[in-house]
């Protein structure tokens, strides 16, 4: 019992990265019925982008820029970077399919998955990669919560970001005018193009927003567990995908609530059962939820007539 403060805000830590990669899941789905099963290595590029920034920008003589602006760098070039990989794959990988058969799109997304894979692989380093421990936030800073429980400002940095992202994100869908289009879209996409909606630029801009998540969650990442390598994104990926479904793909405020219950589920098993065995407890969550409520926690299942 001592461990469960401790365990908790592991599990809001694994599962703010969980519900940021989920995002991407959902979103995508929601407007095109599409996996997106490349999106977990959009999240590993946007951390290598991040380790690309630190390195110029953190030299062996020490921080060129005060700490939080390089974190604000790495955020930004990671979501800029990211983002134009999320329209390059759209415009090349998922267009031409549009109107093929459902398996066409998902045989193409794992081909780009191990495209991106092993370009890293090759061009970079094959072996795992170091943000650094210290480099950005040093390892004894935190927040004392009383008793021996202290938050280290790493984890107060994944959550903050991840609320503020996630505000953005509610705003941006709910009162901006691509939102609005983003959800008539979603809602029937034949009626949307017939009513003057740009239906190719809303999807442009889905995968824009929704790869820029990814960035971050991949910054994040590097800047909490300090290793990152080009094979990261498969496993997290899968969460991301996981935590959609379990809160219910296709919807935003069920992607978060799948992505929190997937990380406090792994950091529960990580403590209370085993290292071991902490991914295969995140699936059983998923079998769970999906035996009980098969649309996902907030999801919903449509009637489809025939």
């Amino acid at each position: 019992m001592d461990q469960l403060p401790q365990t908790i805000i592991n599990g809001l830590t694994l599962g703010s990265v969980y519900a940021l990669i989920a995002l991407g899941y959902s979103m995508v789905y929601g407007i095109l019925k599409l996996l997106n099963f490349a999106h977990g290595d959009v999240y590993m590029i946007g951390a290598y982008i991040g380790y690309a920034v630190l390195v110029v920008l953190v030299p062996s003589t020490g921080p060129l820029l005060p700490i939080p602006i390089i974190i604000l760098v790495m955020f930004l070039f990671a979501m800029v970077g990211c983002s134009i990989l999320g329209v390059a794959i759209e415009r090349f990988a998922y267009r031409p399919l549009r109107n093929a058969p459902r398996i066409a799109p998902l045989i193409s997304a794992l081909w780009v998955s191990f495209v991106l894979q092993n370009l890293i692989q090759l061009t970079i380093s094959p072996r795992p990669l170091s943000y650094g421990s210290g480099t950005l936030i040093p390892v004894n800073s935190g927040i004392n919560l009383g008793g021996d429980l202290r938050i280290h400002t790493a984890r107060v940095l994944v959550i903050g970001t991840t609320i503020v992202m996630m505000i953005a994100l509610t705003y941006f869908i709910r009162s901006t005018k691509w939102g609005r289009a983003m959800r008539a879209v979603a809602m029937d996409i034949d009626a949307a193009a017939m009513m003057g909606v740009d239906v190719n630029r809303v999807i442009v801009v889905t995968f824009i927003v929704g790869s820029a998540l990814a960035g971050v969650a991949g910054v994040l990442v590097g800047i909490v567990f300090f290793s990152i390598q080009h094979t990261m994104g498969f496993l997290a990926g899968l969460k991301g995908f996981t935590a959609s479904v379990v809160g219910g793909i296709g919807s935003i405020p069920g992607a978060v609530a799948g992505g929190l219950l997937i990380g406090m589920a792994e950091a529960f098993a990580s403590v209370y059962i085993s290292v071991t065995f902490k991914d295969a407890v995140a699936f059983l969550v998923l079998v769970i939820v999906l035996l009980i409520r098969p649309g996902g926690l907030l999801g919903r299942l449509l009637v489809q007539k025939v």
